[in-house]
């Protein structure tokens, strides 16, 4: 056999080709992290005492929700138009789809802004305080997930903090009020398991998500305005009957400030999750809570007493020990070995009137119960 039929290969295209390594990500500056929370913060405060203030002058929660629904798409369709994203068209299968997440999604903003019309500014973080404690409950309702010694004990604290804040508030808060904060609780901590569960309609596009939940959120509330009479007070401001004329500057401030705020909050939701931990977000969140009463006393002359106070402190206290346990968790579990990776999970981008919080709630019962199911 002749030596011209062999050739020798070089180590050059002997070798596969392979992918080049992935840039690692630095982590982001203090400066980011700081600036995140701020305006996370901010937005949020501004986002709940601006919502009191109209709702205080002009008894239209349903309009008013729906003119902050349909303000957020418009600035979606803007920054659209500006070639800041892209945006779906509209899919009548996707609506379909996506039903349960609206039905969910309408009953918790309706229940959050009726809620904050018949409870104060600083009793709002109480009335909606159970949202920890009924996140955990269907997690193992729905998804089969138990949960550890300590975050049952994180649970039993905000319990303690909502009925030491109620148990005081006989002559000042609102039975309804109550009622509706219950009921928004419900409607959120299912909302973050309805979410994870829309996500694939989507293709989990989390902006995809956003855009039809607040187009179709308004779709559906438009009737009930209609229903609810709230048209013909809303008529009244218009043409300035009686007293609303000054309403009708109050409603058209609120709306604007409310709509562009809950715009801001989704983004500040998205960068507040990208840039720091879980304990940082909570904390932040509790500083907005301690905040948010003060403000409260200030801006509308609420009063706290101790067990307001206490109430607070220990809903807050609660929460932060939850997220603080299921960090630890996190940490504390072996590493598997992952021959292929798998995409990062996707963080639920909040709404207006969802509480930011149960992103971080829910990722941590997500991926329990992706681990462990009983």
């Amino acid at each position: 056999m002749s030596n011209q039929q062999y050739q020798r290969v070089s180590q050059s295209e002997e070798s596969v080709d392979m992918p080049p390594p992935k840039p690692v990500e630095e982590p982001p500056s203090r400066a980011m992290v700081v600036g995140s929370v701020v305006f996370y913060l901010v937005a949020a405060i501004i986002m709940v005492m601006v919502n009191k203030w109209v709702l205080n002058a002009v008894e239209v929660p349903l309009f008013f929700l729906f003119c902050q629904l349909v303000i957020a798409v418009l600035l979606l369709q803007v920054c659209a138009l500006f070639g800041y994203f892209k945006l779906p068209h509209l899919d009548v299968s996707v609506c379909k789809g996506l039903a349960p997440l609206i039905a969910c999604n309408v009953l918790g903003l309706a229940f959050n802004t009726y809620c904050l019309q018949y409870v104060d500014a600083s009793f709002y973080q109480i009335a909606r305080g159970l949202v920890l404690p009924f996140t955990v409950f269907f997690s193992w309702l729905l998804l089969r997930t138990y949960s550890s010694p300590a975050t049952l004990a994180a649970v039993g604290l905000v319990c303690i903090g909502f009925m030491l804040g109620v148990s005081a508030e006989n002559m000042h808060a609102s039975a309804l009020g109550i009622a509706l904060g219950v009921a928004s609780s419900v409607t959120t901590s299912v909302h973050a398991i309805v979410v994870k569960h829309s996500l694939p309609i989507v293709n989990g596009n989390t902006l995809d998500l956003v855009w039809y939940s607040n187009l179709l959120s308004a779709m559906v509330i438009l009737p009930f305005v209609l229903l609810s009479g709230e048209v013909f007070v809303v008529m009244d401001m218009v043409m300035g009957v009686g007293d609303n004329t000054a309403a009708l500057s109050t409603f058209l401030t609120g709306a604007t400030v409310t709509g562009i705020f809950g715009f801001l909050i989704c983004i500040a939701g998205f960068l507040s999750i990208k840039v720091t931990s879980p304990i940082s977000h909570m904390i932040s969140a509790a500083v907005r809570g301690v905040l948010q009463t003060f403000l409260g006393i200030w801006l509308f002359g609420d009063k706290v007493g101790s067990g307001r106070a206490g109430g607070i402190v220990f809903i807050l206290g609660g929460s932060v020990y939850y997220v603080y346990t299921k960090s630890q968790e996190q940490n504390n579990k072996p590493a598997q070995p992952a021959p292929i990776p798998m995409e990062a999970p996707r963080p639920t981008l909040p709404t207006g009137g969802v509480t930011p919080n149960i992103q971080y709630q829910s990722s941590f019962l997500g991926s329990q119960g992706e681990e462990k199911r009983y």
